[in-house]
């Protein structure tokens, strides 16, 4: 007997992929905080290579297709963060570094907006930081490009444009924490499945938008994304 609920069930929140008609469905989004070293310098932090620690979106925070990023409640200061996000594409825990490639089904380019005057007052407070990172549509999101297509992405240019001009640019091969590594340290300590996104972590230069705002993100093998401030 199929189950029977007091509503409907959301829908499954899912990517699209590129040159495929299926569709990739998330199930949890992970996100890694201060990963290259000069954004970690720019938020008043040591670059040294402490462990890498993580924070969650939720899979209806995602904006897809270059869809609006309204500007959200309760804040005045929404910055962007442009990052690589890896598509995890077979689960596991405790994932060895030289097997974590093995998990990974894609790449995608996303942006990690951030209400940063909220999450500002809850690092003073020593409070989660959801209300600054996982907010609704926090997560605007391109196709995912499978590595079968592009191999596994290592370096290449990243960057992120405001109305035209560059605010974040960098190098994939400048993360603290490279794809293996992130994929071993999180599986460490949640059981990684089918469907889990991971952002990676963005460069420096991250500043706040407004309504009105157009922002183009590129990085190397993943094209582009755009997203206007509404």
């Amino acid at each position: 007997m199929s189950a029977q609920y007091l509503f409907a069930p959301q829908e499954v929140n899912s990517v699209g992929i590129k040159g495929e008609t299926k569709r990739f469905p998330v199930r949890r989004i992970y996100c890694v905080g201060r990963n290259y070293a000069e954004h970690t310098r720019e938020m008043g932090h040591d670059p040294d290579r402490e462990l890498p620690f993580f924070f969650n979106k939720n899979p209806d925070n995602l904006i897809l297709n270059n869809g609006d990023f309204p500007y959200p409640s309760a804040t005045k200061d929404v910055h962007h963060e442009i990052e690589m996000v890896i598509a995890i594409g077979t689960g596991g825990v405790n994932i060895p570094v030289e097997k974590a490639l093995d998990h990974v089904y894609g790449y995608a380019l996303g942006l990690d907006m951030t209400r940063r005057d909220l999450q500002g007052e809850a690092k003073k407070t020593g409070r989660p930081w959801e209300i600054g990172k996982a907010f609704e549509h926090s997560a605007p999101m391109g196709e995912i490009v499978p590595a079968s297509q592009i191999g596994h992405l290592s370096k290449g240019e990243i960057w992120l444009k405001v109305n035209g001009a560059v605010r974040q640019k960098s190098d994939l091969s400048q993360l603290i924490w490279n794809v293996p590594e992130i994929i071993a340290h999180l599986s460490a300590i949640f059981e990684l499945k089918a469907g889990d996104l991971i952002m990676t972590g963005t460069p420096a230069g991250v500043a706040a938008v407004k309504p009105g705002d157009v922002m183009e993100g590129y990085c190397e093998g993943l094209g582009t994304l755009t997203a206007k401030v509404v």
